[in-house]
């Protein structure tokens, strides 16, 4: 065999070969291209049932499909739109003079919250976000904004009433629940515009019941409720609400070294709220029953080491007066007679002055209430029917 031809068979040789290795590799690249749009069709049909679509979309990704919201979420989403219509933004200013000029001028006040009681157009919010005020505006959720003129107060309880002038068409009372079966755990929502943003929701639950706060009046709160839903400023006369969107409480104060909101925040029971606001709106104040007397300075017993309420002086023909209670006096050699001090009340201990004026709440005008007072180191049982504040 001569050069010529083994370089023929040797070239032939080589060209087999690679027409062979040639081949396999593009059936391999043919089998992965087929393979890829296989997997991106079966992507696109889990997703929207379109095989077709996935091979002219070549790469596509299937988005993770969505679960939907828990009913949890849903039940509190449900709660906001419900509730943030009767909840409204209450701003505050004051109105000055110009000393040189004796322009009249409005200088911008405080901000809070509030929320509609009735169809009338009532705002219940804190006293303290109303305080000093000369004027009074109320945004509804609409964004609607109206002047608000003041119905009455109550600073022992730390709220108010304003009332706004609208269709009852755009107002939306609040539901009112109860406080008096409240659970320390329960889930709780309050509703208000902290640090001017409107319509903000924050959860939480009950943290302590039976708390003791406080007023703008230095007359303490009692039976406030504990919760960790945050309350920062502009919170205040917000409502808190239960799961099922009914008012239990207002919210009033927070506990906190820097001003904003640590987790500890108080509200103002709806039992409270309940006697309260139908006073304010009716007669501007509440009206209280009275007993007629002038209690001395709690210092002066607590000099002598006892617990009571030392009756200075009693008002002509008022109830104490028919009751017989006895005023502190001077005799003729000049020396002091402590009155009657008062130490019980329908059963319940009395120890100060704070003790009296919550215990009164209890009643009504007109109820006849049983006393013992300490007299002459001896204790005598009295009765006494209340009469009503003017």
């Amino acid at each position: 065999m001569n050069t010529k031809t083994i370089f023929r068979v040797f070239l032939w040789a080589l060209l087999l070969t690679g027409g062979f290795l040639a081949g396999s590799a593009w059936k391999n690249t043919e089998a992965a291209t087929a393979s890829e749009e296989s997997d991106t069709a079966i992507l696109v049909k889990n997703t929207d049932n379109t095989v077709e679509e996935a091979v002219n979309k070549p790469g596509v990704r299937e988005e993770a499909p969505s679960m939907g919201l828990t009913s949890a979420e849903q039940a509190t989403i449900k709660l906001f739109e419900n509730a943030a219509p009767s909840v409204c933004f209450i701003t505050t200013s004051n109105v000055r003079q110009d000393y040189w000029t004796r322009n009249v001028m409005e200088i911008p006040g405080g901000t809070g919250s509030g929320f509609v009681w009735d169809d009338q157009g009532h705002i219940v919010t804190n006293y303290h976000v109303i305080q000093k005020a000369d004027r009074y505006q109320v945004t509804l959720s609409d964004q609607s904004t109206h002047d608000a003129e003041l119905v009455g107060v109550a600073p022992d309880k730390d709220l108010a009433v304003l009332k706004i002038k609208v269709p009852r068409r755009d107002l939306r009372p609040i539901p009112v629940g109860n406080s008096m079966n409240l659970r320390v755990g329960q889930s709780v929502f309050a509703i208000g515009n902290p640090f001017g943003l409107d319509q903000t929701l924050t959860t939480g639950i009950v943290s302590a019941l039976g708390r003791e706060i406080q007023s703008v009046a230095k007359i303490p709160i009692r039976d406030v409720i504990q919760t960790d839903a945050a309350i920062n400023p502009g919170n205040s006369g917000g409502p808190l609400l239960d799961s099922s969107g009914r008012l239990i409480g207002v919210n009033t104060a927070i506990y906190s070294p820097s001003g904003a909101s640590a987790g500890i925040g108080f509200s103002i029971p709806v039992s409270v709220v309940r006697w309260v606001i139908p006073d304010l709106i009716q007669y501007g104040k509440v009206k209280r029953p009275i007993m007629g007397i002038e209690p001395a300075a709690q210092q002066y017993l607590k000099r002598m080491g006892r617990k009571g309420v030392l009756v200075l002086d009693v008002y002509e023909n008022s109830p104490a007066d028919r009751a017989g209670i006895q005023p502190t006096y001077r005799n003729r050699a000049g020396r002091i007679v402590l009155g009657d001090i008062i130490t019980s009340l329908n059963g319940k201990d009395i120890a100060s002055f704070n003790d009296l004026f919550l215990e009164l709440e209890k009643y009504k005008p007109g109820d006849v209430i049983s006393l013992e007072v300490e007299r002459e180191d001896r204790v005598r049982k009295l009765e006494l029917e209340l009469g009503e504040s003017e």
